[in-house]
């Protein structure tokens, strides 16, 4: 059943969601044109917004209830009849609102978590600013009531993630790795806006209230614009085959990193698909389905052997997005939403926990240089492990909750598709103890790691909070357990800790290599997706060159300006000889013309 709620005013005439929606703005602007040069102010200003916006998000649950509240505000309308109409505005019902809390919650303790984190980073202000555009922009997609406006706001999400990926712009591998999620997000978004122009075309509207009730008259063109439209999903959300630009977003801040892989932009996609569920058609959704499950498989392969805390946290989500597509695919919407609000607050608790981490190993990423934590940062691990066992769906663990509503659903889909969901579990509860295994467990594998000291309060008291939603936000489902969903993810739970425990327990090397072979070799190197794109765009490029160069070489320069330029040198040369300077040839030439003009005119 929706949630029900009224919109009210603010004291200052000002509508609640609107508000919530321009707070971050507000701050965003101030840094940048004001407090710039002031690192503490710039940081509360955005820390502040955003708990105002937490906070006025919260107090829309206690508003009257009747209908869900809506308002749409015509923006520019562009001819008669059948006008172009744009319009902003917003709608909160059960969807939004939680996404609203979702984004505004867990923005907040990462908000809160940077200021600790990079409070020795030189750009401070820069960040924040960035910081709060981006929440901003994620905001507009949660409450836009329209096409035309998501669409705005979801390119401000691309633009806002470029900035926050990059803020370390000094190092090349950051440079790029922003323009890389910039450049593939753009290659899933052609795909949305030929979408939202067909749905247009159709059905002279943008609005989502008048495209579920007249979606039906898009006849034939309801497949093709429902997998148009998934393309911005799989752009977004990183699914296959526009899945590489996620994990190389670990270049930007761990902060960051929380921020895109927990509750907002990766999360972007899938809520853009559980919004627009009713469009899709059977086959359109048989697509979606295999597409998430495709990524969740690989993505879980891939995680088994990376050594870098941050990637194997991101192949995770990769994976876990994974499931919530094909969720949406199985017909499953509400279990989608159910998995990324459940994964919003684990998967930001285990990247804050990966921040601590680094920053007390000075910046060190690799899990192999770590070792022996477990005493000299009990806070950072206990809160981990409540993190791990929720992503393994270990029961009473939220994960555990949501994780079995997707399996249920996989069930009854496809064969197929609950033995892949089931083996990916078994593969995240297999890496993600692996990590805990290497990094926490055992002795000090490096200086840094023994002389380790836990976090300050400002960094690990969000951990704390995180913890608590990632125990019990499960709880808060309605929906009925189903014994074999369960049965099976407790298994596959408990199989992947078993075969992590009798590998990586009491080891020093990465065992596996020597276990499956040249297996090792693609899961590591990604199944060398990123180089076969790299070929790709190389000879793609080279062949383009060699065809513009033909063209430069004989089109435009052979027959346009050398072609031109002969026939006027060629002209010049014959009227040239005609300049002899002697007067009785000219007058000859005179009398010669004048009686062809004759001969011309009088026959």
């Amino acid at each position: 059943m929706s949630l029900l709620l009224a919109s009210a005013n603010s004291a200052n005439g000002i509508h609640t969601p609107y508000a919530v929606l321009l707070l971050p703005l507000f701050a965003a602007v101030a840094i940048a044109l004001f407090t710039r040069q002031h690192r503490g102010l710039s940081a509360a200003l955005s820390i502040g917004a955003i708990l105002v916006s937490f906070c006025l998000s919260l107090s829309l649950l206690t508003k009257g209830i009747t209908k869900p509240p809506a308002e749409d505000i015509t923006w520019l309308s562009i001819g008669s009849g059948p006008a172009l109409k744009l319009s902003i505005g917003y709608v909160l019902n059960k969807l939004s609102l939680q996404m609203l809390l979702v984004v505004t919650g867990v923005g907040s303790l990462i908000h809160i978590f940077s200021w600790g984190y990079m409070r020795e980073d030189k750009a401070v202000p820069r960040y924040f600013a960035g910081l709060s555009l981006f929440t901003f922009s994620m905001l507009g997609i949660v409450l836009a009531n329209n096409l035309f406006m998501m669409f705005i706001f979801w390119e401000l999400v691309g633009v806002s993630s470029y900035l926050l990926i990059g803020h370390w712009f000094h190092r090349n591998a950051a440079a790029d790795a922003a323009k890389k999620a910039f450049i593939t997000n753009r290659i899933g978004d052609v795909g949305f806006l030929l979408g939202i122009i067909i749905v247009w075309s159709a059905l002279g509207t943008f609005n989502f209230a008048s495209i579920k009730a007249n979606h039906g008259e898009l006849g034939t063109l309801a497949t093709l614009a429902g997998l148009l439209l998934f393309c911005g999903a799989v752009g977004k959300s990183a699914q296959f085959p526009l899945h590489v630009w996620l994990p190389d977003a670990m270049e930007g801040p761990t902060p960051v990193s929380a921020l895109i892989h927990a509750a907002t932009m990766v999360a972007a996609g899938v809520y853009m698909i559980c919004r627009l569920d009713f469009i899709f058609t059977t086959d359109a959704l048989t697509v979606i389905a295999w597409v998430g499950g495709i990524t969740s498989l690989l993505a879980a392969l891939m995680a088994i052997q990376q050594d870098d805390i941050k990637r194997i946290l991101a192949y995770s989500t990769l994976s876990q997005l994974g499931y919530m597509v094909m969720a949406v695919g199985c017909e499953g919407s509400d279990d989608a939403m159910f998995h990324l609000t459940t994964h919003a607050f684990f998967k930001a608790l285990l990247f804050l926990g990966a921040g601590s981490v680094i920053i007390a190993l000075h910046h060190e990423q690799n899990i192999w240089k770590m070792g022996g934590l477990r005493h000299r940062m009990p806070v950072t691990f206990w809160t981990f492990i409540i993190a791990t066992l929720a992503l393994c769906g270990v029961p009473p663990f939220s994960g555990f909750f949501s994780k079995d509503a997707i399996l249920e659903k996989a069930m009854h889909q496809s064969t197929a598709l609950f033995i892949l969901t089931t083996a990916v579990a078994v593969l995240t509860a297999f890496y993600m103890f692996r990590l805990l295994y290497v990094a926490f467990l055992g002795s000090p594998r490096s200086t840094a790691a023994d002389k380790a000291q836990e976090s300050p309060y400002v960094m690990t008291v969000p951990l704390m909070i995180l913890a608590v939603p990632s125990f019990i936000a499960g709880f808060f489902s309605t929906d009925e357990m189903h014994f074999v969903p369960i049965l099976a993810g407790v298994i596959a739970a408990g199989a992947g800790w078993g075969a992590a425990r009798a590998l990586y327990q009491k080891t020093k090397t990465d065992p596996l290599p020597s276990r499956i072979g040249n297996a090792a070799g693609w899961c590591r190197d990604r199944f060398y997706f990123d180089e076969a794109y790299e070929a790709l765009n190389k000879y793609t490029q080279e062949l383009l060159a060699k065809v513009t160069d033909w063209l430069d070489r004989w089109i435009i320069a052979g027959l346009g300006v050398k072609g031109t330029a002969g026939v006027t040198h060629i002209t010049g040369s014959l009227l040239r000889l005609l300049q002899t300077g002697n007067l009785q040839t000219y007058a000859l030439l005179f009398v010669l013309g004048v009686l062809v003009l004759l001969y011309l005119t009088l026959t």
